[in-house]
């Protein structure tokens, strides 16, 4: 493909102390407890990072995860500072906490296999018998994941655990909890101010040195959540059939028709560059929806340089 992508990063940024890379996201610690997170155009399903990289993801993912903290932190506090770069975030160090706080307010994904696996009890919150698959629940239920290392499968975990196990406080947990059903609501509202129905999210959230919780990393993202559109969702419920969705999920269920499900001894299919444009054209439609404006694509012939170089320009401004 023509397009460049950015699916390795290896910055130095001056006053760089060191370097994560997470599945799609590498965070540079600066000095003065400052953080930059360049979103890569990796793609990851299954907790598996696909070979190919996907033109504009991060630019995509970076963009809607940025403009949804400025629309929510007259609710709940964010570690963002400013978006020197389409692909760049940069905010305050925090302590993450070690739990990703999952939402659901509709039986789908996850919660659904479980549901067709005859549980009826997802992360201890009880769900209701009766269920269909994107059914809506009676109240969004929150059933947390311990977050996991690159490569590993995040676990899902009780709220009774997380704190029996000393994992987060009871005082800091009753704040996530209370911090992730106004971040859902507030989400809720603006989907469907765009057709669209927030269906299941997850918030990651950290602490900061003078212990402050604020929300991290990405907000209402096609990869952090899970969309349906609003219209026609009833009758496809009534009639039985599948729910257009806006997430990532085309991208998994491509992946378990080619015989994939991130399980040992599986490989990753080949994606070939119409598949892999294919899915950068949905990721442009995911932004145009869920943002309800046109993307505007950066210029990517040479996108580590422009990162390196705008990056640069901003630090000198702190």
């Amino acid at each position: 493909m023509s397009t460049q992508t950015i699916t390795d990063s290896n910055f130095n940024f001056p006053g760089q102390k060191s370097v994560y890379k997470g599945k799609v996201r590498a965070v540079y610690s600066l000095e003065n407890d400052i953080l930059v997170m360049v979103a890569t155009d990796r793609l990851s399903a299954f907790d598996v990072v696909m070979p190919k990289g996907i033109p504009y993801k991060g630019q995509i993912l970076n963009q809607i995860a940025t403009k949804f903290m400025a629309q929510t932190e007259d609710l709940v506090p964010n570690w963002l500072i400013a978006t020197p770069d389409p692909n760049v975030a940069v905010g305050h160090l925090c302590e993450p906490f070690k739990v990703e706080m999952v939402i659901r307010g509709y039986m789908s994904g996850h919660a659904a296999r479980e549901y067709k696996a005859g549980k009826r009890m997802l992360c201890g919150v009880a769900m209701p018998e009766g269920m269909k698959e994107n059914d809506k629940f009676p109240e969004p239920i929150i059933t947390p994941a311990t977050k996991a290392e690159m490569g590993d499968h995040d676990e899902d975990i009780s709220r009774e655990d997380i704190i029996k196990k000393g994992i987060v406080s009871e005082a800091d947990y009753l704040v996530l909890e209370d911090y992730t059903r106004k971040l859902f609501q507030r989400g809720t509202e603006i989907a469907a101010s765009r057709g669209l129905i927030l269906v299941d999210t997850k918030y990651e959230f950290g602490k900061t040195k003078d212990g402050k919780i604020v929300l991290i990393d990405e907000i209402h993202t096609p990869d952090s959540s899970r969309y349906f559109y609003a219209d026609g969702y009833q009758e496809r419920q009534d009639k039985g059939e599948a729910q257009k969705q806006l997430s990532k999920e085309f991208v998994r269920q491509w992946l378990i028709a080619n015989d994939f499900q991130g399980l040992e001894g599986q490989s990753v299919p080949e994606m070939s560059d119409d598949y892999i444009a294919s899915v950068s054209e949905r990721y442009i439609e995911l932004y145009e929806n869920i943002m309800g404006e046109t993307f505007v694509k950066a210029d990517v012939s040479n996108i580590q340089e422009r990162i390196q170089n705008n990056v640069e320009a901003f630090l000198k401004t702190l």
